[in-house]
């Protein structure tokens, strides 16, 4: 059926490049957000960015309040939910990392308040998206949340966050190849709702860090650039397509898989880039295109193997087979892949 509207949610200030973080204050002014802000981060960030961004409203005469989590988990969104309500906030802010943006964006959900993206680490696409993904013990639970009204990513400070923390966002990226697959393959045999906008937009932001590879490099502020770039523009696809869809196939259920098997063993974008080089050839085959994959994931020194994201050859092999008992998400796993397909899947692409 032609549905006959949508509402496409979409960040309204996007604000990237060389010590933007001091115009923090003016994105927001511009969109007349009201009320008192909100700034949150985690111990780290708030030395980094945090701090600052609150004495930029300080001085703007907007008597920020602040909250510093150490954590992302459920009892943290609370937390920040009932400062927000104690502080009499207006809006939100969320400063640092992924985890610290997703709990901020859960709240604003909660709050039903306008939140502001302020990344430090170029580590995943939630920067931009209305999706957040939230621990709760063993497993990780991906939740439409509040997508940001502002997003105000500093190269200078992207470019001087850990190294494995941008190629863990490149992965992410990377791995939107497969996802769109995955979601044209559901598409065709589950009659799964598809935007040919969205997926192109997701495809394209992958194809070109598979191809930029080569200009992704440690401490090169220009790196900082495409990647966040390449993280928006994932964000707003999944925004587009109102689901997570164009950035979460089978790579993204054998992540989850792998934090219940191995939990901490290694950072979400580097799993899901091992995800896609194994369910690429599961796509393709021999002749497919999993090779590049890889190799622009080793490109940029993203693990690509078993011991490189520091868990056992089993342990992929437990994963891959039972990846699609996840969640009921279509993907080329199906109802599962035997471990005699699993291990000659990994051995041929070298993952184990």
């Amino acid at each position: 059926m032609f549905e006959k509207s949508t509402w496409i949610r979409l960040p309204r200030n996007v604000v990237v490049g060389t010590d933007v973080l001091d115009r923090t204050v003016e994105a927001v002014a511009d969109l007349h957000l009201a009320g008192r802000p909100l700034v949150v981060a985690s111990p780290t960030p708030w030395e980094v960015a945090g701090e600052r961004v609150a004495e930029a409203f300080a001085a703007a005469g907007d008597r920020p309040a602040t909250e510093v989590v150490e954590r992302a988990s459920y009892p943290a969104v609370e937390t920040v939910v009932e400062t927000a309500r104690a502080e009499e906030a207006g809006f939100l802010v969320g400063v640092g990392g992924g985890k610290v943006i997703d709990i901020t964006k859960v709240a604003a959900d909660e709050l039903d308040m306008g939140f502001v993206s302020v990344p430090t680490a170029a580590s995943h696409d939630g920067i931009a998206s209305a999706r957040a993904s939230i621990p709760e013990g063993d497993t990780r639970h991906s939740v439409a949340a509040e997508p940001p009204l502002v997003v105000v990513a500093d190269t200078g400070v992207l470019a001087d966050a850990p190294w494995r923390l941008t190629t863990a966002g490149c992965a992410d990226i990377i791995s939107n190849y497969t996802a769109v697959r995955d979601w044209e393959l559901a598409h065709r045999l589950k009659n799964v709702e598809y935007s040919e906008y969205a997926g192109a937009l997701s495809r394209m932001t992958a194809e070109m860090l598979v191809e930029r590879s080569d200009a992704i490099k440690q401490g090169l502020e220009e790196s900082a650039w495409i990647v966040v770039k390449a993280l928006v523009s994932s964000g707003v696809a999944m925004s587009i397509a109102g689901s997570s869809r164009p950035a979460s196939g089978a790579e993204h259920l054998f992540s989850h898989q792998l934090d219940r098997l191995a939990p901490g063993a290694a950072l979400h974008g580097h799993q899901v880039g091992v995800g896609s080089i194994l369910t690429e050839y599961l796509h393709s085959g021999e002749q497919g295109r999993w090779r590049a994959v890889r190799n622009s994931l080793a490109g940029i020194g993203a693990p690509t193997t078993a011991a490189d994201l520091g868990v056992d050859d089993e342990v992929v092999i437990e994963a891959l087979t039972t990846a699609h008992e996840i969640r009921d998400r279509y993907t080329i796993l199906g109802d599962g892949v035997s471990e005699a397909a699993a291990r000659e899947v990994a051995r041929e692409t070298g993952v184990i």
